[in-house]
């Protein structure tokens, strides 16, 4: 089966689903209201009429937001906000037109409602989510794959590749690299060809996708590779430069008639920076307060376990690259620094026997806490570096610098994709600039949510 009719397949069943739970949540409302007090509650089959309005309010939504395209898997918290969203204003819509064709017949009770509305999400959300995971399943076990080429086999390239790899539910078969040594094998795949291949490649071994991952090229270059998979009618996806990042989102001006582009402007800044004090401050006093047992606990098992101190305290460079003294529990030996700063490495010699154990669950990170609550950093932003490091990249790395304009963090948008540890810094460096470019409340909320997953299931930052 193509990925295109199981996609559509997957669209249909969702609007089953939503159809079904709906009409459903509609139904269970009406009970709860039963089970409370209440007047002049009347036999269901009087709100049968206001039901089909609230079920087609939700669909319609739905459909206008464009839930049952064919599309890939999204992730569950996304999928959340965006059934939090459309239910909320298919239920309003709804109340509307209830309001206005049943008037002064029938009466909608204000709490039932609010039980629709809560209802709705909860069983909608439930639907979707089985069918989603049935989805990945599919997709994972070879239903529907989508065959792929990677133009560029190096680093960006096996990046790409290792993603694909560690996101079965993408629905990807990697055929082959082009653009390399040809004959060779990278990362167990083929390189299958050069740029001018392409058409050549794509009919023979039947590929529906292309991924660029040059993102050094030059625009004639990107614009070559284009033009001839657009012959063979593939899909593109281009991995970004640090130009297409930061103009992500433009708006055309002009200057005495000289048309200009204008970046979007740093998102955090006015209000948005007091809301995500708030939110720090709030969080991880909250944090510190529940996560005390646990960090007692560590502090007294790294007394037991080597000598030295409990906490390890390093120069790092945040906000407006200004050094702070950075907290974290002691992983390695007192003296492991002894010679200078060495750069960390996922299986690093110099780790004692609890170290490796509470990097590997970042519980080593709980200390940066205190550093979010007193302002050096935040919850959610670009890893800080130790001055000389970021004495080295600034000069190899373009737009390096401009992480520091904004707090570092405890986490990430690189670190919860997979950047963390030993790995380039200058794709870390695309990320944040990224999520500099793209800060939302809602983002800083997934990105937590997210690396609490991750340090439950033992991928954490080391």
């Amino acid at each position: 089966m193509s990925q295109r009719r199981l996609s559509a397949l997957f669209g249909i069943a969702l609007l089953i689903s939503d159809l079904l739970m709906s009409g459903l949540a509609f139904g269970w409302a009406y009970r709860l209201r039963l089970l409370t007090p209440h007047e002049n509650i009347l036999p269901f089959r009087n709100y049968v009429g206001m039901m089909v309005v609230h079920v087609l309010c939700i669909v319609t939504v739905f459909f206008l937001r464009r839930s049952y395209g064919q599309r890939h898997p999204v992730s569950q918290l996304d999928e959340f906000y965006n059934i939090v969203g459309s239910v909320f204003l298919g239920t309003v819509t709804a109340i509307a037109l209830i309001s206005f064709l049943f008037k002064d017949r029938l009466d909608y009770p204000r709490l039932m409602m609010v039980y629709a509305l809560i209802m709705t999400i909860i069983l909608v959300t439930l639907g979707r989510l089985i069918l989603t995971r049935l989805q990945w399943i599919l997709l994972a076990r070879g239903w529907g794959r989508k065959k792929v080429l990677l133009v560029g086999s190096g680093d960006v390239g096996r990046l790409i590749l290792q993603k694909i790899r560690q996101s079965p539910r993408l629905g990807y078969e990697v055929v082959g690299f082009v653009n390399g040594e040809v004959g060779s094998v990278v990362m167990g795949v083929p390189v299958l060809g050069q740029t001018a291949d392409l058409p050549h490649l794509i009919e023979n071994h039947g590929i529906e996708e292309v991924i660029i991952g040059l993102p050094e090229a030059s625009h004639e270059e990107i614009l070559t590779i284009v033009s001839l998979c657009e012959r063979e009618k593939a899909g593109i996806k281009v991995f970004p430069d640090v130009f297409q990042i930061m103009a992500s989102e433009v708006s055309i001006g002009d200057l005495g008639g000289l048309p200009l582009l204008t970046m979007r402007d740093v998102a955090l800044r006015g209000w948005r920076l007091t809301v995500k004090r708030f939110m720090d401050v709030v969080v991880s006093a909250a944090a510190l307060i529940l996560l005390s047992p646990l960090m007692l606990l560590t502090a007294l098992l790294i007394k037991l376990d080597s000598e030295g101190p409990v906490f390890f305290v390093q120069e790092r460079m945040g906000l407006d690259a200004r050094p702070f003294p950075m907290l974290k529990f002691r992983s390695m030996r007192a003296d492991a620094e002894a010679r200078g700063p060495g750069w960390t490495t996922e299986n690093d010699p110099r780790r004692t026997r609890l170290g490796a154990i509470i990097r590997k669950l970042s519980v080593d990170e709980l200390p940066q806490l205190i550093n979010v609550l007193l302002g050096d950093m935040s919850l959610v932003g670009p890893r800080p570096e130790q001055p000389a490091y970021v004495e080295q990249f600034r000069r190899s790395i373009p737009r390096y610098m401009d992480r520091h304009r904004e707090k570092a963090g405890l986490t990430g948008w690189a670190q919860v994709n997979g950047l963390r540890g030993d790995t380039s810094i200058a794709e870390r460096t695309k990320y944040d600039l990224w999520y500099i470019e793209n800060w939302s409340l809602w983002l800083d909320v997934k990105i937590i949510i997210r690396t609490v997953l991750q340090g439950l299931t033992g991928r954490g930052a080391y």
